[in-house]
């Protein structure tokens, strides 16, 4: 699949599906816990099918699962049954033990598993592209150096970050790339973290890894989504559009018409109903009033594909799932009749 041809029809498209970050919720199709559905790559491929299957999105997701790549490097992954795994501790404290960080191979923990539910998953879903999930690079240091301490490392010790970060592309690269060659058509990068930068930082610790590993992956077959879930994302657009991705996919945090003002047309911007507030927490018909109103305020724009703010949980209410696309789908039906008429 040309995937920018893709970006171009989905632009182009007057109704247009939606792509929520909707995976994990599979769970509640296959009757298995979290602690199964991420540890076998049978489990993960239905469950993306059983997705595809119930809900007509733009595109097939893989599963947002942050611990992935720190759990490759050796990081301490806690498994719990209902929740998406977490890392705790840090890895790195010094130096000494930065250069000593191996860059494990692709197959480490469960990355193996990760790449054979894309192969599986391809042979399930046709009818729409199958995109895989990855963490960024300054946010996979992050876990390694823990969160809190990279903040402050930024700035007390630079070198140190640097070393880390440059390990911790390399392997993203090294999986992104099995990933495309086992047949993703593309991958969603998250980089939550790298929000939290100022625009002098991130350009310094996330950009430019970011670019370097879009510039490797990316072309026509196959597109880096950039996401990003962090408060002060406004502030950071400049640099955010210097990674080279196409399509960028935005929080709950930010004012998603402003971001939409800020960002070339020829652009795939996402986001941003809050999976937390809204869909976890909000009813039926919370949904359906903020999915309206996100949609009055963005649906003018043909660049914008309206989305979850960040991956829906687990034990989501299905009808609340539901009732986002009813309203999706009527929203854009009236509209193609107004326009119809005029």
């Amino acid at each position: 699949m040309n995937m920018y041809n893709w970006i171009e029809q989905v632009i182009y498209t007057e109704r247009k599906k939606p792509l929520p970050i909707l995976s994990f919720p599979a769970v509640q199709h296959l009757y298995v816990t979290m602690r199964e559905l991420v540890a076998d790559s049978n489990h993960q491929a239905i469950g993306m099918r059983a997705i595809a299957d119930n809900y007509d999105m733009l595109a097939a997701l893989s599963y947002m699962d942050l611990s992935v790549e720190a759990e490759a490097f050796g990081a301490y992954t806690v498994f719990k049954a209902d929740e998406i795994p977490t890392i705790i501790g840090k890895l790195i404290s010094t130096e000494a033990e930065a250069e000593a960080l191996e860059v494990p191979e692709v197959g480490a923990g469960r990355t193996g598993e990760n790449v054979e539910t894309i192969r599986k998953a391809q042979m399930l879903i046709n009818d729409r592209p199958v995109i895989a999930q990855c963490i960024g690079p300054f946010s996979l240091a992050g876990r390694l150096l823990n969160v809190n301490d990279i903040m402050l490392q930024c700035y007390e010790n630079p070198e140190l970050v640097h070393m880390v970060l440059k390990k911790a592309a390399a392997f993203i690269t090294a999986y992104a790339t099995a990933l495309k060659k086992i047949g993703a058509d593309g991958i969603i990068m998250a980089e939550p973290l790298a929000g939290l930068l100022s625009p002098q930082l991130i350009k310094e610790f996330s950009t430019r890894y970011v670019r370097e590993i879009v510039g490797t992956l990316q072309d026509k077959h196959f597109i880096v989504i950039y996401h990003n879930c962090g408060g002060a994302v406004p502030h950071l657009m400049g640099s955010i559009m210097d990674t080279g991705c196409y399509a960028f996919h935005f929080g709950d945090a930010v004012d998603m018409a402003s971001m939409l003002e800020k960002i070339p047309r020829n652009y795939l911007v996402m986001g941003n109903i809050s999976p937390a507030r809204v869909f976890n927490k909000g009813t039926a018909e919370q949904v359906r009033l903020e999915t309206l109103k996100l949609l009055n305020q963005c649906g003018s724009y043909n660049n914008f594909v309206i989305s979850s703010g960040c991956d829906i949980p687990p034990d989501v209410d299905l009808d609340n799932v539901n009732m986002f696309f009813k309203t999706v789908e009527g929203f854009y039906y009236r509209q193609s009749l107004r326009n119809a008429i005029s």
